[in-house]
């Protein structure tokens, strides 16, 4: 008797909206949609949690009104893809989203602490293959934030994109989010 193939089930954004609609998955249940898969979100360390809040004040101050910067929630990036990034920045107002999750954010931050080739690597060609324009990776270990734009398509790449440049900057170093260009980030005030 052969050895049967191990087959895997593939989700659509519309079916696990339904599970969590259902409430078969809860907010206990720590998933994200990638790629019609779903993933284990990374614990929360206190390092984590301290950047997030961070990251989420330096942005609301630098694009103020008209943008509405959300922490840890669901961002509608296609058919098979609803991740949870820790920050988005998405134009408009909380309640322009009450029926529906934002689907094209304008900058995209996650927190890493020890996932961060899973960032780099599997996050970073599904926002790339999104369109993100504006990709950032608060890399705690390293004390820097990796700055991630222009996406182009990539056979190689996990969902078939990655972006064309990237740089590191470190704490007394400033970036612009592409979005609000007069704003200028110090690093530093990103980091826990």
């Amino acid at each position: 008797m052969g050895e049967s193939s191990v087959r895997t089930r593939r989700w659509t954004r519309v079916e696990y909206d339904r599970l969590i609609e259902a409430e078969i998955l809860g907010s206990e249940d720590r998933f994200e949609l990638l790629g019609g898969e779903m993933i284990v979100k990374e614990p929360q360390h206190s390092s984590h949690a301290t950047s997030i809040r961070l990251v989420q004040r330096v942005l609301t101050a630098e694009f103020g009104s008209g943008w509405d910067v959300r922490a840890q929630m669901p961002v509608a990036l296609d058919e098979e893809s609803e991740p949870e990034p820790d920050i988005s920045v998405v134009p408009g107002d909380p309640r322009d989203y009450r029926d529906a999750h934002p689907e094209r954010p304008v900058l995209i931050v996650e927190v890493a602490v020890s996932r961060l080739r899973f960032d780099r690597e599997q996050k970073g060609s599904l926002y790339a293959r999104a369109g993100i324009a504006d990709y950032w990776i608060v890399n705690i270990p390293d004390r820097r934030v990796e700055v991630y734009r222009e996406p182009v398509s990539d056979a190689a790449a996990p969902f078939g994109w990655r972006y064309g440049r990237s740089i590191a900057l470190g704490p007394n170093e400033r970036v612009s989010p592409l979005a609000a260009p007069a704003a200028a980030v110090v690093i530093g005030d990103l980091l826990p």
